[in-house]
């Protein structure tokens, strides 16, 4: 059992060594129980800028930049215009708190339940500017998410859940038609207004 002496020593250690940390890293502990993670977590309240998320006794903390915010923002604005003209209910989740305790916590950066609001989100989207997580899809097979998204190295990976596995695929199934090659290019376009009216426009086409 962990006494309370080194259950201090981690978050010490977990904290300097996150915040020390320049900016869009990952930091890892492996081994910690549920209790460590919460009294870690607590630790971080006020940092800004930092994630912990925990997946069956590995932490990772995520210093989060602001390339990250800025890619998550227009994803979220993109992906709106779709909903919009495609004529699609969404109810978008953000990165709110998804939650098995005792065994994972996350956000996403950004989710959405399609048609009506659910407790398990349809689609998780997630910013990777650095990559090399050890939890990638392992905590949103947890959670049993039907897609997940990941925009990483200036391109989508879409993960479509099969029974008990992700399998890598080339366009979400849940909007097939949707082009995600016109979605990126227009992420990276350097005016968000450019982004967002090249976006619309071929859509509308």
């Amino acid at each position: 059992m962990t006494t309370n002496r080194e259950s201090k020593n981690i978050m010490t250690q977990t904290l300097e060594n996150a915040v020390s940390l320049p900016e869009e890293q990952r930091f890892f502990k492996r081994g910690l129980s549920w209790e460590q993670f919460k009294a870690i977590q607590a630790s971080f309240e006020n940092v800004p800028g930092v994630r912990l998320f925990y997946c069956e006794g590995i932490l990772e903390i995520v210093t989060i930049g602001k390339p990250h915010e800025v890619i998550k923002c227009l994803i979220g604005l993109l992906l709106g215009q779709y909903f919009l003209e495609q004529g699609i209910e969404f109810f978008p989740s953000g990165s709110f708190s998804q939650i098995i305790p005792e065994i994972v916590e996350y956000q996403a950066d950004l989710s959405y339940c399609f048609g009506m609001d659910k407790p398990v989100a349809d689609l998780c989207i997630e910013v990777v500017i650095t990559s090399g997580s050890p939890i990638k899809l392992q905590k949103y097979k947890l959670m049993q998410v039907p897609e997940v998204w990941f925009w990483e190295d200036g391109t989508f990976e879409v993960y479509c859940l099969r029974e008990e596995e992700y399998e890598k695929v080339v366009k979400s199934e849940l909007f097939p038609e949707l082009d995600l090659s016109l979605l990126n290019r227009c992420l990276l376009l350097s005016s968000p207004l450019e982004a967002i009216r090249e976006f619309r426009q071929s859509i509308q086409q």
